[in-house]
């Protein structure tokens, strides 16, 4: 079914041939990228790490997208949001300031993702190089930035989107709360494709740096986070929506 935007959603992407181009979903775990693509959608995504997704998006001869979009999962830097709270971007914050999302976008993004079984708010985002772990440091971020929630892409993904003369969007799922920590071991759990190391949880269990209960509430939270993000990806269709 092709993509039905509203004038004002297609109004930034016009240009010769920009309906052939697809959008590009900047994510960062292998899970992200899967739910993303689709038609009218490619995904990129280096297991967490922004140094390596700044190389591989400079790497790109051509920007080769129409539209460009961060989406996957975040920590919750708002105590008001719960696991599953989806926030569509207004901005990014990063060191070096805030960047605005394009405006149409983010219309169009909530238009489509008006669902009953969807909590959706409007809000910052922060974008950082390294993971915020400890509440102490979510509340820090909270408190200096205002953003809702802090992933790890999305100021690379603006950042490439605005080299590029390219319209930019995000959506991102809560998964860890405000007034809850990640497991230390959380940050280094990935491969460099975003596929979870299992080998990396089960020494960690060994090593007794992480509980069992630790465990299972970031599994609790990252299954409600991923069920919305999910559900977000079916409400946003071809092209995210675009």
């Amino acid at each position: 079914m092709p993509d039905a935007p509203t004038d004002a959603a297609a109004a930034p992407l016009g240009g010769p041939g920009a309906v052939r181009r697809p959008v590009l979903a900047v994510t960062g775990l292998a899970k992200e990228a899967r739910l993303a693509e689709g038609p009218g959608v490619i995904a990129v995504g280096t297991g967490g790490n922004p140094h390596r997704l700044r190389r591989l998006l400079a790497e790109r001869a051509e920007a080769g997208c129409r539209a460009v979009v961060s989406f996957g999962i975040a920590g919750g830097l708002d105590p008001s949001l719960a696991p599953g709270d989806v926030v569509v971007a207004s901005g990014i914050i990063a060191e070096d300031g805030r960047s605005p999302t394009d405006a149409a976008l983010m219309r169009a993004f909530l238009d489509r993702l008006a669902d009953p079984h969807l909590r959706v708010v409007t809000a910052d985002l922060a974008g950082v190089d390294a993971a915020v772990m400890a509440v102490a440091g979510k509340n820090e971020l909270r408190g200096a930035s205002g953003a809702a929630a802090v992933d790890m892409e999305s100021h690379v993904a603006a950042a490439f989107a605005a080299r590029n003369g390219l319209p930019f969007g995000a959506i991102r799922v809560v998964c860890d709360p405000a007034h809850r920590a990640l497991p230390a071991f959380a940050a280094e759990a990935l491969k460099p494709n975003g596929e979870p190391d299992i080998l990396k949880v089960l020494a960690a269990l060994a090593r007794g740096s992480v509980g069992l209960g630790s465990l299972i509430r970031l599994a609790r939270d990252s299954s409600a986070a991923f069920a919305a993000l999910a559900r977000c990806r079916a409400r946003l269709g071809p092209g995210l929506g675009i």
